[in-house]
């Protein structure tokens, strides 16, 4: 090989010298590292507004407000909700999963989609449908029956995804071992969804925690609906912000206690071997039982929900349905779900691209802050929001701009991890040949980086999109006066006991969501054979 030729060799007269890791990127990257740092202080200002209101009270404020029998039952009925969800969710959620992906029932691809549907239903909704059917259903037993029917899904899918990915082998030399299929389970499988169990606990636990509607409407009290009926009643006095500081640190305990629970071992394959499904368990005499626990599953979490909605809608026909406010108000939450996708993608670019494109510990922290940011529930979001916008900017109180503030805090991970995917699949040499070519950042930006980032900015936006359509806690206390979501729409009749009207806002935010659940059922049900 010529000097030349070698890398890093000195480049003798008329050759071209080495290409130099410097790129025209990352020459970017102060810029990019300025947005992304204003993006985590934005998902971190409700946490630091809550740390300093709470000092300011002082540790004898705070026993006093913190040690008081009220905040005593508000611990123990969230918690008791929390756990008992979590449990329900992992046995219903690991049970269903394992009859689709490793047994012999039939339909599993009609099943799949039935269990992915529940997540088209806001869970607010939902409990709408079972107290106005049942209306001794706001108990606890109630509650956790309705939380659980609404979030078993976000167990289901993750573990399903993880049953896809193992190695059937080791499941053959078990089964060669001697090992029943319930040892095979237990022995071999089991372990080898953690990840994804816990995963999936946790997004349950989070939602339990932040829940206000659904919990609301069955009358069953938590920290949420607590600091919501103490702000309305104060104003955002002490209490409601001790309140919020209490469930704040039951969420960061959960984060803790979730990755202290992963642990660091894990389970791969060492190789891709041959991809084939693992051998299916024959059901023989249980695939009747298996189909009535499958169907009832799936009848008390979207059948009831849907024949609710129904029959409210039939009963509600019978007086005038004004078409004309249920139009408004669509297209005024179209509208802010719109711009809160626009601008929630946008902020999610910078930290999005410097995660990929310059890794290290800062890009993490600051891609991490976006995420502890939104595990925050929405109430006390909008609790910091409305307070600083009163003493700081009092001309911002109840605009859009501070809506869509947190709408963006509240969602920002879903639009950051569709972007992230786009740039690491986007190489940084295109926009390397259009630098050497003479073209300027903004050209670059406008006709190379935006087009190779499109998908990824599309799937983040219509994911934004569709999680403001159902968004009811912070649009009830941030929206504009006299602004009108299909949420708070929603709210308002079923607060009233107007059922009949309530019924067409519901059915309009369970069409917008339908959508999305049908892509998620179908990606996620890729190589799922019947």
């Amino acid at each position: 090989m010529s000097p030349a030729a070698r890398p890093g060799a000195p480049a003798g007269p008329g050759t071209p010298g080495p290409v130099r890791a410097r790129r025209p990127g990352l020459r970017r990257t102060p810029v990019t590292l300025l947005l992304a740092a204003a993006v985590a202080a934005l998902a971190l200002l409700p946490l630091g507004y809550i740390a300093v209101s709470t000092a300011g009270l002082g540790w004898s404020g705070i026993r006093e407000l913190v040690l008081r029998p009220r905040v005593g039952e508000l611990l123990w009925n969230t918690a008791r909700l929390a756990g008992g969800t979590v449990v329900l969710c992992a046995v219903l959620g690991v049970g269903a999963a394992w009859l689709v992906e490793r047994t012999s029932v039939p339909g599993r691809r009609v099943w799949h989609v039935l269990l992915v549907a529940p997540l088209a239903v806001p869970a607010f909704v939902n409990s709408f449908a079972w107290i106005s059917l049942l209306p001794g259903v706001d108990t606890y037993a109630g509650a956790l029956l309705v939380v659980t029917l609404s979030y078993f899904p976000f167990v289901y899918l993750p573990v399903v995804a993880a049953f896809r990915g193992l190695d059937p082998a080791l499941e053959d030399t078990a089964r060669g071992l001697g090992l029943s299929s319930w040892a095979v389970f237990r022995r071999v499988q089991l372990p080898q969804l953690r990840v994804a169990l816990l995963g999936g606990s946790l997004l349950v636990a989070l939602h339990v925690l932040a829940e206000f509607g659904a919990l609301q409407m069955l009358r069953y009290p938590t920290f949420t609906t607590a600091i919501y009926d103490q702000y309305r009643a104060t104003f955002n006095g002490p209490g409601a912000t001790t309140l919020a500081g209490v469930l704040v640190l039951l969420c960061l305990f959960l984060l803790l206690a979730e990755l202290r629970l992963r642990g660091r071992r894990g389970y791969a394959r060492t190789g891709a071997g041959v991809a084939r499904p693992g051998r299916r368990v024959r059901l023989g005499a249980l695939t009747v039982p298996s189909l009535l626990a499958l169907a009832a599953l799936v009848g008390l979490s979207l059948a009831v929900p849907l024949a609710g909605l129904g029959t409210w809608l039939v009963r509600g026909s019978s007086t005038a349905l004004d078409l004309g406010a249920l139009a408004t108000t669509t297209g005024t939450t179209l509208g802010l779900a719109a711009a809160a996708a626009v601008v929630t993608t946008a902020m999610a670019l910078p930290t999005g691209w410097l995660a990929v494109r310059s890794r290290g510990r800062v890009a993490t922290l600051l891609e991490r802050s976006t995420y502890l940011g939104s595990s925050v529930p929405a109430i006390v979001i909008a609790l910091a929001l409305v307070t600083l916008a009163i003493r700081a900017t009092p001309w911002l109180y109840q605009t859009v701009p501070v809506l869509l503030a947190a709408y963006a805090i509240l969602f920002l991970p879903r639009a950051i991890v569709t972007v992230r995917a786009a740039v690491e699949q986007s190489p940084p040499l295109y926009d390397d040949v259009a630098a050497s070519l003479g073209s300027s950042a903004p050209d670059r930006l406008r006709r190379v980086t935006l087009p190779l980032l499109a998908p990824g900015i599309g799937a983040g936006a219509a994911l934004v999109f569709l999680a403001v359509v159902t968004e009811l806690t912070a649009t009830l206390l941030l929206a504009p006066t006299g602004t009108t979501t299909l949420a708070t729409a929603f709210w308002s009749a079923s607060s009233a006991l107007e059922y009949g009207a309530a019924a067409p806002y519901a059915v309009v935010m369970v069409l917008l969501s339908a959508p999305a659940t049908v892509l998620l059922s179908r990606d996620s049900s890729r190589g799922l054979t019947t």
